[in-house]
């Protein structure tokens, strides 16, 4: 006969360690939250207030409880499905959240709103019609059994979303009104060469997959074989050009809104975009001849001619 006592001691210490994680999972969840709201604070300084809230504070809680909202459902499914766009409507729904509190708009407020609705929409619909294509996006296969983890998937979301439009929302509410200039023409420049980049690295990779030919190959061609990532570089590039928009309608704390390239940078280059491909890339062609060879000869990022 099995020793109670010890089955019982067993299945005490198996629920300490999930415990300890689940603990640790939700306070990531509240420091995610916390930093969402302290730049939304930032952003909210020298704009319009509803209810005694700055507008830019309503549009990171509405962040937030959106993902939440959807995060439910596809927990119990254990679907990632509707993640990607579940992130473009977070986009669109805050930022007409903004230009609705945000009271009067003006030129710089319509603009900045017409790119975050071109680039939500495109992108949304893309990544949608990818994960639909591929039946499973490889990212959530071990974090959507887990509620806390999932829910962190979710949470980061939505703080993805306030961190990236974070000047071009407080701008958007923000109380200062000037005529678009020079900061204007040069940041829409910007943006349409990220949003142009962007879309071309798309196309070619989407190509490049629907090939039967390069079934178990990766791709080298036309924008790849000048950055490893050129998709993340039209990213940094359209954020960057957002913020340059956004800039003089910006005063006191909001500037510190203009963290959203440098975020978007970081998280694309150190944590969750650049990082996690590679090593998928590592151990899927790591010590190929040709894998390592374009390695060496092609940049992380930042494009450059191929060399020959």
């Amino acid at each position: 006969m099995q020793d109670s006592t010890a089955t019982g001691n067993g299945a005490a210490r198996h629920r300490g360690p999930n415990r300890a994680r689940t603990g640790r999972d939700m306070s990531q969840v509240a420091v995610t939250v916390l930093v969402g709201l302290v730049v939304a604070l930032a952003g909210a300084t020298g704009g319009r207030a509803i209810a005694g809230l700055g507008v830019h504070l309503w549009v990171a809680i509405a962040a937030f409880v959106i993902n939440w909202a959807v995060f439910v459902p596809s927990f119990a499914a254990r679907s990632e499905h509707y993640f990607d766009l579940t992130g473009s409507l977070t986009y669109l729904s805050t930022t007409v959240l903004a230009v609705v509190l945000g009271g009067p708009s003006d030129g710089r407020s319509w603009l900045l709103t017409t790119l975050i609705f071109v680039w939500a929409l495109r992108l949304g619909s893309y990544l949608f019609a990818r994960v639909r294509q591929t039946g499973k996006d490889g990212r959530f296969d071990r974090i959507k059994q887990s509620p806390t983890r999932f829910l962190m998937a979710w949470t980061l979301q939505g703080l993805w979303v306030i961190f990236t439009a974070a000047a071009a929302h407080a701008a958007i509410a923000s109380e200062t009104r000037s005529s678009l200039g020079i900061w204007a023409v040069v940041g829409l420049i910007v943006w349409i060469a990220g949003f142009g980049i962007e879309i071309v690295a798309d196309a070619q990779k989407s190509s490049f997959r629907n090939s039967p030919a390069n079934e178990g190959r990766f791709i080298t061609d036309g924008l790849w074989a000048w950055s490893r990532h050129p998709n993340y570089v039209g990213e940094i590039l359209l954020w960057a050009g957002i913020a340059l928009i956004a800039l003089p309608a910006l005063r006191g704390w909001q500037l510190v809104t203009l963290i959203s390239p440098v975020f978007v940078y970081v998280l694309l280059t150190r944590i969750s975009g650049v990082p996690m491909l590679e090593r998928r890339a590592d151990k899927r062609w790591g010590g190929q001849d040709d894998y390592e060879a374009y390695k060496a000869n092609t940049p992380v990022l930042f494009p450059r001619p191929p060399l020959r």
